[in-house]
């Protein structure tokens, strides 16, 4: 009968898992032997390598450095299918095959890189693997390759799929919204995807006066259509931006010490909706005491309207002179063009200006509302007439607890009121009025928008969710800012050119009416994670001293 022995059991003394390292049984006399997991079918390098001259045990493929290169067959160059690795090829191998010489005696010299060969052979390529970059691959050039030269499959003249041939693009540079002096220093860098976490849930604002004047909305543009075009006029009003520490009645509210943070809507949009902004733009931070204002500069990101800045294929400018790198030439200037993201953006603007001065009737019934105050950047001396717009200030507890006493005072705008939804001096029946503007469906950074004319009623839902998709950043700050004013409509009108090639005629197609809370819930905009950025700006600028800052946007960074 066989006996049975129980093995030696070795207690580790040093009270952790497995065997101890100061009494390792005799049969771990292996340990520090290096074992090469293998297959049958791999092929076996040296056993050992005695004149390994680089004695860094690097990790590198089984095989020679000549058949790493871009073959069907990963390493060992046929015989295998792509992307299947062989046994034991992830562990760290001491038997591995090198080069005889040290890959650190070679030094790059020519760093130019050889020029795209246009037009190649029409064969089935074999100069890059398979779809390489100089050569056509499977299929030809004509045909566009299995991601060959003229695109990805079905690319070239049978049309690629949608950012295929993103890395064929030219790289767009974009320039910062100001000149950085050399002179200025960097103090906090905050990445976007860090703000996007940021949530700060805020009260009801307090009321803390009314000024201006405004006219009633003309619900006759709800009901245009695009057989029912109306032309765009142009009307001559005064509609002030002023910046905020130019305002009179912030002065005076900064004096009785009613807030911490002084803005406006426009700029206050601008930063909660700063994860979405694609184009720069800068802020100018002024600390005085326990106070900050929040600037913007005359001409500046936030005087203008931008058009398609969220398309996958934005509209440019031609080249100009970086103001970051004054000894930078452009070879050969271009002419801006009316479709240029500039052209467009001051074409915008001005679309969006004279549709809010035209859709308001003037000349009662029913009559103009005249609010607490007049408008307070109205002077004796101005002669033309002013604008439909009325200025509420606001202010906002943004503080965490009930100890802390950060308020920010805003002053927001509205563009007119709606006739039979309340009283427009309690804050009833207030009308924000937009406009978003087509120029020409063909054009580059036209972001595959529709046909208006043509889609508009019968497709409306598929106009409005490109329009959602190409200017994202636009929408939600303008809704941010009607929820800020407090507005209970917001109207948006769709304006498209007479004639694509004529930027100076415009027609009225359309005009939608959204409330701003619901619109916002469309657009995926979080008034909380909006909050959260202003607190978390406002904290770092209290750690400053006093002094004028910038808050950049990284031009080329999203």
């Amino acid at each position: 009968m066989a006996s049975f022995t129980l093995p030696t059991i070795n207690d580790n003394a040093d009270g952790g898992w497995g065997p101890s390292s100061s009494n390792l049984p005799p049969n771990f006399k292996f340990k520090e032997i290096p074992y090469a997991p293998y297959s049958k079918s791999d092929k076996l390098g040296r056993f050992a390598d005695w004149n390994d001259i680089s004695g860094d045990n690097r990790q590198m493929t089984f095989g020679p450095a000549s058949s790493q290169g871009p073959q069907r067959g990963g390493m060992s160059g046929r015989g295998r299918r792509d992307g299947q690795p062989a046994f034991g090829s992830g562990t760290a191998s001491a038997f591995a095959y090198f080069h005889a010489e040290d890959e650190s005696s070679f030094s790059l010299v020519d760093t130019k890189t050889a020029a795209t060969r246009r037009g190649g052979p029409l064969g089935r390529g074999r100069g890059g693997g398979r779809g390489g970059a100089g050569y056509a691959a499977r299929g030809g050039a004509q045909r566009g390759g299995r991601g060959g030269f003229y695109g990805g499959r079905g690319g070239g003249q049978r049309g690629g799929r949608r950012g295929w041939r993103d890395w064929e693009k030219n790289n767009r540079v974009r320039e910062a919204s100001v000149a950085i002096s050399p002179e200025w220093s960097m103090l906090e860098e905050i990445e976007f995807h860090r703000l996007a976490k940021l949530r700060l849930e805020v009260d009801e604002p307090e009321d803390l006066g009314t000024y201006g004047r405004l006219f009633p909305y003309d619900k006759s543009y709800d009901r245009v259509t695009t057989r029912s075009e109306k032309p765009l006029q142009l009307v001559d009003r005064i509609k002030y931006n002023t910046t905020t520490s130019d305002d009179p009645v912030i002065h005076e509210l900064a004096a009785k010490e009613t807030a911490t943070v002084y803005t406006t809507d426009v700029i206050l949009a601008g930063l909660m909706c700063a994860t979405r902004s694609v184009n720069p733009w800068d802020i100018v931070i002024v600390r005085e005491g326990n106070k900050l204002f929040f600037d913007k500069r005359d001409g500046g990101p936030f005087d203008t309207v931008t058009v398609n800045e969220n398309a996958s294929d934005p509209p440019q400018d031609p080249a100009t002179v970086n103001p970051n790198n004054p000894n930078e030439k452009i070879a050969v200037p271009e002419a801006p063009t009316i479709n240029s993201a500039t052209s467009l953006s001051l074409e915008a603007t001005y679309i969006n200006q004279n549709f809010g001065f035209q859709s308001v009737i003037e000349t009662p019934p029913p009559p103009a509302v005249e609010l607490e105050k007049p408008n307070p950047f109205y002077g004796p001396d101005e002669t033309e007439p002013l604008a439909s717009c009325g200025y509420r200030y606001r202010v906002f507890d943004l503080g965490i607890t009930e100890d802390e006493d950060i308020k920010l005072c805003v002053r927001t705008e509205v563009d007119a009121y709606s006739a039979g939804q309340g009283n427009p001096r309690q804050g009833q029946g207030l009308v924000t009025i937009r406009a978003l503007n087509e120029f020409d469906p063909r054009a580059p950074g036209a972001g595959g928008a529709l046909d208006w004319r043509t889609k508009l009623d019968s497709q409306r839902g598929a106009v409005v969710a490109t329009e959602m998709k190409n200017n994202s950043c636009k929408l939600a700050k303008w809704t941010v800012q009607s929820v800020l004013a407090g507005a209970d409509t917001m109207k948006i009108g769709y304006i498209s050119r007479v004639n694509p090639r004529d930027n100076t005629r415009h027609v009225i197609l359309s005009t939608q009416s959204v409330r701003p809370t619901d619109f916002a819930n469309q657009l995926n905009v979080s008034l909380a994670n909006g909050w959260g950025i202003v607190r978390t700006v406002t904290d770092l600028c209290m750690k400053q001293p006093e002094g004028k800052y910038v808050l950049v946007k990284d031009p080329n960074k999203a």
